[in-house]
Protein backbone atom coordinates (compact mmCIF):
# COMPACT_ATOMS: atom_id res chain seq x y z
CA UNK A 1 0.00 0.00 0.00
CA UNK A 2 1.69 3.36 -1.03
CA UNK A 3 1.96 5.74 2.38
CA UNK A 4 0.03 8.67 1.96
CA UNK A 5 2.43 11.21 3.21
CA UNK A 6 6.17 10.52 2.85
CA UNK A 7 9.29 12.42 3.71
CA UNK A 8 13.27 11.74 3.31
CA UNK A 9 15.83 14.23 4.17
CA UNK A 10 13.59 17.16 4.04
CA UNK A 11 15.23 20.26 4.65
CA UNK A 12 13.92 24.05 4.96
CA UNK A 13 16.30 26.37 5.06
CA UNK A 14 15.69 30.82 5.60
CA UNK A 15 19.68 31.60 5.20
CA UNK A 16 21.72 30.18 7.96
CA UNK A 17 18.38 28.89 9.83
CA UNK A 18 17.48 25.51 9.34
CA UNK A 19 13.31 25.39 9.94
CA UNK A 20 13.18 21.73 9.02
CA UNK A 21 16.55 19.77 9.20
CA UNK A 22 16.73 16.79 7.82
CA UNK A 23 13.13 15.15 8.16
CA UNK A 24 12.19 11.32 7.42
CA UNK A 25 8.76 10.54 8.59
CA UNK A 26 5.91 8.09 6.90
CA UNK A 27 2.10 8.74 7.23
CA UNK A 28 -0.11 5.16 6.78
CA UNK A 29 -3.07 5.51 4.82
CA UNK A 30 -6.06 5.73 6.78
CA UNK A 31 -4.47 6.89 9.81
CA UNK A 32 -5.06 9.84 12.09
CA UNK A 33 -1.43 11.62 12.64
CA UNK A 34 -0.57 13.87 14.90
CA UNK A 35 2.11 16.10 14.03
CA UNK A 36 3.41 17.14 17.59
CA UNK A 37 5.90 20.03 18.57
CA UNK A 38 6.05 22.85 20.70
CA UNK A 39 5.94 26.67 18.78
CA UNK A 40 8.70 27.37 16.18
CA UNK A 41 9.07 23.60 15.60
CA UNK A 42 8.64 23.60 11.94
CA UNK A 43 5.52 22.40 11.84
CA UNK A 44 3.71 25.16 9.92
CA UNK A 45 6.62 24.88 7.74
CA UNK A 46 6.40 21.23 6.73
CA UNK A 47 2.32 21.79 5.75
CA UNK A 48 3.33 24.28 3.64
CA UNK A 49 6.07 22.42 1.77
CA UNK A 50 3.00 19.20 1.66
CA UNK A 51 0.57 21.74 0.34
CA UNK A 52 2.64 23.19 -2.48
CA UNK A 53 3.01 26.77 -0.52
CA UNK A 54 6.61 26.60 0.16
CA UNK A 55 9.43 24.57 -1.81
CA UNK A 56 11.91 22.26 0.24
CA UNK A 57 15.09 23.19 0.14
CA UNK A 58 16.78 19.57 -0.09
CA UNK A 59 15.15 16.19 -0.02
CA UNK A 60 12.07 15.02 -0.94
CA UNK A 61 7.69 14.84 0.09
CA UNK A 62 5.49 12.85 -1.36
CA UNK A 63 2.15 12.67 -1.10
CA UNK A 64 0.30 9.16 -2.29
CA UNK A 65 3.67 8.75 -4.21
CA UNK A 66 3.30 12.16 -5.96
CA UNK A 67 6.60 14.58 -5.42
CA UNK A 68 5.11 17.68 -4.30
CA UNK A 69 7.41 19.80 -6.13
CA UNK A 70 7.35 17.89 -9.29
CA UNK A 71 3.64 16.54 -9.51
CA UNK A 72 2.13 19.49 -7.48
CA UNK A 73 -1.07 19.58 -9.46
CA UNK A 74 -1.57 15.61 -8.88
CA UNK A 75 -0.44 16.55 -4.92
CA UNK A 76 -3.45 19.80 -5.09
CA UNK A 77 -6.19 17.19 -6.20
CA UNK A 78 -5.20 14.67 -3.73
CA UNK A 79 -5.23 17.00 -0.53
CA UNK A 80 -7.48 19.45 1.71
CA UNK A 81 -5.97 21.87 3.87
CA UNK A 82 -6.95 24.16 6.81
CA UNK A 83 -4.06 26.82 7.62
CA UNK A 84 -3.72 27.99 11.27
CA UNK A 85 -5.77 31.24 10.35
CA UNK A 86 -7.88 30.28 7.40
CA UNK A 87 -9.66 32.79 5.64
CA UNK A 88 -13.59 33.44 4.69
CA UNK A 89 -15.56 35.92 2.77
CA UNK A 90 -17.40 37.43 6.08
CA UNK A 91 -20.37 38.38 3.12
CA UNK A 92 -21.10 34.92 2.46
CA UNK A 93 -23.27 32.47 4.33
CA UNK A 94 -21.82 29.05 4.76
CA UNK A 95 -23.56 27.21 2.28
CA UNK A 96 -22.20 29.99 -0.47
CA UNK A 97 -18.66 29.75 0.75
CA UNK A 98 -18.96 25.81 0.63
CA UNK A 99 -20.38 26.10 -3.00
CA UNK A 100 -18.10 28.57 -3.76
CA UNK A 101 -15.17 26.44 -2.85
CA UNK A 102 -16.74 23.44 -4.44
CA UNK A 103 -16.88 25.06 -7.88
CA UNK A 104 -13.32 25.76 -7.48
CA UNK A 105 -13.12 21.87 -7.91
CA UNK A 106 -15.33 21.52 -10.68
CA UNK A 107 -17.92 20.30 -9.12
CA UNK A 108 -21.99 20.97 -9.88
CA UNK A 109 -25.19 20.45 -9.95
CA UNK A 110 -26.35 17.47 -7.80
CA UNK A 111 -23.23 16.27 -6.90
CA UNK A 112 -22.38 20.07 -5.72
CA UNK A 113 -25.78 20.38 -3.54
CA UNK A 114 -25.22 16.59 -2.19
CA UNK A 115 -21.58 17.51 -1.03
CA UNK A 116 -22.49 20.81 0.69
CA UNK A 117 -25.29 19.30 2.48
CA UNK A 118 -23.44 16.42 3.87
CA UNK A 119 -20.20 18.63 4.91
CA UNK A 120 -22.70 21.09 6.62
CA UNK A 121 -24.81 18.19 8.40
CA UNK A 122 -20.97 17.06 9.85
CA UNK A 123 -20.20 20.69 10.91
CA UNK A 124 -23.00 20.82 12.68
CA UNK A 125 -24.20 23.98 10.61
CA UNK A 126 -26.70 22.81 8.55
CA UNK A 127 -29.62 25.61 8.81
CA UNK A 128 -27.30 28.51 9.62
CA UNK A 129 -27.91 31.36 7.40
CA UNK A 130 -26.08 33.86 9.41
CA UNK A 131 -23.25 35.64 7.43
CA UNK A 132 -19.99 33.66 8.31
CA UNK A 133 -18.65 37.56 9.63
CA UNK A 134 -21.55 36.78 12.58
CA UNK A 135 -20.09 33.21 13.42
CA UNK A 136 -17.93 32.17 16.39
CA UNK A 137 -14.44 31.46 15.82
CA UNK A 138 -15.18 27.89 16.64
CA UNK A 139 -18.25 28.22 13.59
CA UNK A 140 -15.76 29.23 11.72
CA UNK A 141 -13.20 26.40 12.37
CA UNK A 142 -15.97 23.68 11.69
CA UNK A 143 -16.61 25.55 8.71
CA UNK A 144 -12.64 26.01 7.62
CA UNK A 145 -12.56 22.22 7.71
CA UNK A 146 -15.71 21.38 6.16
CA UNK A 147 -14.33 23.53 3.00
CA UNK A 148 -10.86 21.36 3.08
CA UNK A 149 -13.15 17.95 2.50
CA UNK A 150 -14.98 19.90 -0.18
CA UNK A 151 -13.04 17.69 -3.04
CA UNK A 152 -13.60 14.59 -0.99
CA UNK A 153 -9.80 14.22 -0.36
CA UNK A 154 -7.41 11.47 0.64
CA UNK A 155 -5.42 13.68 2.55
CA UNK A 156 -6.54 16.41 4.87
CA UNK A 157 -4.14 18.38 6.45
CA UNK A 158 -4.61 20.40 9.36
CA UNK A 159 -2.80 23.26 11.09
CA UNK A 160 -3.43 24.16 14.68
CA UNK A 161 -6.91 23.93 13.88
CA UNK A 162 -7.79 24.11 17.67
CA UNK A 163 -5.44 26.09 19.38
CA UNK A 164 -7.65 29.00 19.77
CA UNK A 165 -10.78 27.25 20.46
CA UNK A 166 -12.71 27.06 24.04
CA UNK A 167 -13.19 23.88 25.66
CA UNK A 168 -16.60 23.28 23.08
CA UNK A 169 -15.02 24.89 20.25
CA UNK A 170 -12.55 21.70 20.53
CA UNK A 171 -14.29 19.30 21.39
CA UNK A 172 -16.81 20.05 18.43
CA UNK A 173 -13.36 19.99 15.52
CA UNK A 174 -12.08 17.24 17.13
CA UNK A 175 -15.68 15.33 17.13
CA UNK A 176 -15.03 16.10 13.12
CA UNK A 177 -11.72 14.97 12.78
CA UNK A 178 -12.61 11.88 14.88
CA UNK A 179 -15.56 11.29 12.42
CA UNK A 180 -13.03 10.72 9.40
CA UNK A 181 -10.56 7.58 11.03
CA UNK A 182 -10.62 5.03 8.43
CA UNK A 183 -12.35 7.20 6.22
CA UNK A 184 -9.70 10.26 5.36
CA UNK A 185 -6.00 10.33 6.08
CA UNK A 186 -5.59 13.00 8.53
CA UNK A 187 -2.18 14.88 9.13
CA UNK A 188 -2.82 16.96 12.06
CA UNK A 189 -0.32 20.07 13.47
CA UNK A 190 -0.92 20.84 16.97
CA UNK A 191 1.15 21.49 19.91
CA UNK A 192 -1.89 20.77 22.76
CA UNK A 193 -0.96 16.97 24.11
CA UNK A 194 -4.87 16.37 24.81
CA UNK A 195 -5.78 16.70 21.55
CA UNK A 196 -3.80 14.18 20.09
CA UNK A 197 -4.39 11.60 22.72
CA UNK A 198 -8.02 11.88 21.90
CA UNK A 199 -8.20 11.50 18.19
CA UNK A 200 -4.75 10.00 16.92
CA UNK A 201 -3.63 6.63 16.33
CA UNK A 202 -0.05 7.62 15.46
CA UNK A 203 2.14 10.69 16.68
CA UNK A 204 5.34 12.18 15.50
CA UNK A 205 7.36 14.48 17.75
CA UNK A 206 9.32 17.67 15.79
CA UNK A 207 11.48 19.24 17.85
CA UNK A 208 13.60 22.80 16.00
CA UNK A 209 13.17 21.00 12.85
CA UNK A 210 13.74 17.33 13.80
CA UNK A 211 11.57 14.34 14.08
CA UNK A 212 12.72 13.05 17.62
CA UNK A 213 10.02 10.15 17.70
CA UNK A 214 7.26 8.49 15.65
CA UNK A 215 4.99 5.84 17.13
CA UNK A 216 1.97 4.94 18.16
CA UNK A 217 0.78 7.01 20.86
CA UNK A 218 0.58 3.62 23.34
CA UNK A 219 3.95 2.67 21.75
CA UNK A 220 5.33 6.54 22.53
CA UNK A 221 3.98 5.72 26.55
CA UNK A 222 5.40 1.78 26.56
CA UNK A 223 9.12 3.08 25.34
CA UNK A 224 9.40 6.47 26.81
CA UNK A 225 7.38 6.55 29.97
CA UNK A 226 9.29 5.03 33.24
CA UNK A 227 6.41 3.03 35.45
CA UNK A 228 4.67 5.05 38.46
CA UNK A 229 3.30 4.31 41.21
CA UNK A 230 0.93 6.18 43.61
CA UNK A 231 1.13 5.05 47.28
CA UNK A 232 -1.49 6.57 50.03
CA UNK A 233 -0.95 5.79 54.06
CA UNK A 234 -2.76 6.84 57.50
CA UNK A 235 -0.23 8.91 58.49
CA UNK A 236 2.75 11.15 57.78
CA UNK A 237 4.65 9.54 54.43
CA UNK A 238 7.66 12.08 54.52
CA UNK A 239 9.81 9.35 56.34
CA UNK A 240 8.79 6.60 53.87
CA UNK A 241 8.94 8.26 51.33
CA UNK A 242 13.10 8.82 52.19
CA UNK A 243 13.69 5.31 52.94
CA UNK A 244 11.92 4.08 49.50
CA UNK A 245 14.43 6.86 47.47
CA UNK A 246 16.89 4.63 48.75
CA UNK A 247 15.77 1.91 46.39
CA UNK A 248 17.80 0.88 43.66
CA UNK A 249 14.29 0.46 41.93
CA UNK A 250 13.28 3.92 42.80
CA UNK A 251 14.36 6.25 40.01
CA UNK A 252 11.91 9.03 41.76
CA UNK A 253 9.51 9.62 44.56
CA UNK A 254 6.80 13.08 44.79
CA UNK A 255 4.92 14.08 47.70
CA UNK A 256 1.60 14.98 46.32
CA UNK A 257 0.38 15.38 49.65
CA UNK A 258 1.13 14.27 53.27
CA UNK A 259 -0.16 10.78 53.00
CA UNK A 260 0.88 10.38 49.54
CA UNK A 261 3.86 9.54 47.63
CA UNK A 262 3.91 8.74 43.56
CA UNK A 263 7.09 6.77 42.81
CA UNK A 264 8.99 5.98 39.57
CA UNK A 265 10.40 2.74 39.55
CA UNK A 266 12.44 0.89 37.09
CA UNK A 267 11.64 -2.98 38.38
CA UNK A 268 8.06 -2.68 39.10
CA UNK A 269 8.25 -6.43 40.41
CA UNK A 270 10.43 -5.70 42.91
CA UNK A 271 8.05 -2.51 44.08
CA UNK A 272 4.95 -4.51 44.50
CA UNK A 273 6.80 -7.12 46.38
CA UNK A 274 8.73 -4.33 49.09
CA UNK A 275 6.23 -1.58 49.41
CA UNK A 276 3.88 -3.08 51.47
CA UNK A 277 6.41 -4.31 53.54
CA UNK A 278 7.75 -0.83 53.74
CA UNK A 279 4.68 0.89 54.83
CA UNK A 280 4.10 -2.06 57.30
CA UNK A 281 7.73 -1.51 59.05
CA UNK A 282 7.06 2.18 59.14
CA UNK A 283 4.15 1.34 61.32
CA UNK A 284 1.67 2.95 58.33
CA UNK A 285 -1.17 1.52 57.09
CA UNK A 286 -2.05 1.40 53.18
CA UNK A 287 -4.97 2.87 52.43
CA UNK A 288 -3.95 2.75 48.44
CA UNK A 289 -1.49 1.32 46.21
CA UNK A 290 -1.83 1.07 42.22
CA UNK A 291 0.02 2.24 38.76
CA UNK A 292 -0.42 5.18 37.37
CA UNK A 293 -0.45 5.41 33.20
CA UNK A 294 2.25 7.39 31.74
CA UNK A 295 0.89 10.92 29.90
CA UNK A 296 1.31 12.10 26.86
CA UNK A 297 2.55 15.29 28.35
CA UNK A 298 5.72 13.15 29.91
CA UNK A 299 6.59 11.60 27.03
CA UNK A 300 6.57 14.83 25.30
CA UNK A 301 8.69 16.95 28.05
CA UNK A 302 11.20 14.00 27.84
CA UNK A 303 11.57 14.45 24.55
CA UNK A 304 12.01 17.63 24.02
CA UNK A 305 12.54 19.29 27.58
CA UNK A 306 10.38 21.18 27.77
CA UNK A 307 6.39 22.49 27.37
CA UNK A 308 5.20 23.94 24.05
Amino acid sequence: MTAAIEMAGLVKAYGENRALDGVDLQVAEGSVYGFLGPNGAGKTTTLRILSGLARPTEGEARVFGHDVVGSSADVRATIGYLPDVPGFYDWMTGPEFLRFAGRLFGLEGAVLDSRVSGLLEMAGLDGVRTRIGGYSRGMKQRLGVAQALVNAPKLLLLDEPTSALDPIGRKDVLDMVAALSGRTTVFFSTHILADVERVCDTVAVLDRGRVVEQASVSDLKTRHGSTRLILVVTGDATALGDRLAREPWVTGVETTAANTLVLAVGDIDAARHAVPAAVAGSGLGMVRFDTLEVSLEDVFVGLVGGGA
